[in-house]
């Protein structure tokens, strides 16, 4: 019995010893493990709020980007569009005016070769008056020598002026 003794009070203090333990952590241990943990539960919480947010306004600005990256490639393509536009009626319009230079180049070209050809021919016509003169004199010269031949002259252009 005596082996008994010793180990019910072996475990009477081992029991006194834990229930103090138990009191001791229920009073300074428990209520601030037990606040750290809601702590670190509500911070989790927390936490992961903050990533599906985070996650939601990264899916938003994924669709705003890809929004944006769409109508930047129709802005491209409008823009793209009146360039070519732009390119066609200016090559066009150099094609027009350079059309009407060329219009106007030969007709002033026919213009001078036409005024060159009317100077030739006034000239010509000059310089033939010029010999016709000249030998008219030369044939009234050699006519008009002698006397005789002068009145016959004058004898038949009175007849020629009088019908």
């Amino acid at each position: 019995m005596e082996l008994v003794t010793p180990a019910i009070g072996l475990i009477f203090w081992t029991t006194v010893v834990f229930t103090l333990l138990v009191l001791l952590l229920k009073k300074f241990a428990w209520k601030p493990i037990l606040s750290a943990v809601d702590e670190r539960n509500q911070s989790i919480k927390n936490s992961l709020a903050q990533a599906e947010k985070a996650r939601n306004e990264m899916s938003e600005l994924t669709a705003n980007n890809e929004k944006i990256i769409a109508q930047a490639k129709v802005d491209r393509d409008i823009i793209l569009k009146e360039a070519r536009d732009m390119k066609n009626e200016i090559i066009s319009e150099a094609k027009d005016k350079a059309s009407k230079e060329a219009e106007k180049l030969v007709s002033t070209a026919k213009e001078q070769i036409l005024n060159e050809k009317m100077k030739a021919i006034t000239e010509l016509k000059n310089h033939v008056a010029d010999l016709s003169i000249e030998m008219a004199e030369k044939i009234l010269s050699s006519e008009l020598s002698d006397v005789a031949k002068q009145k016959e002259l004058v004898k038949k252009a009175l007849k020629e002026s009088k019908n």
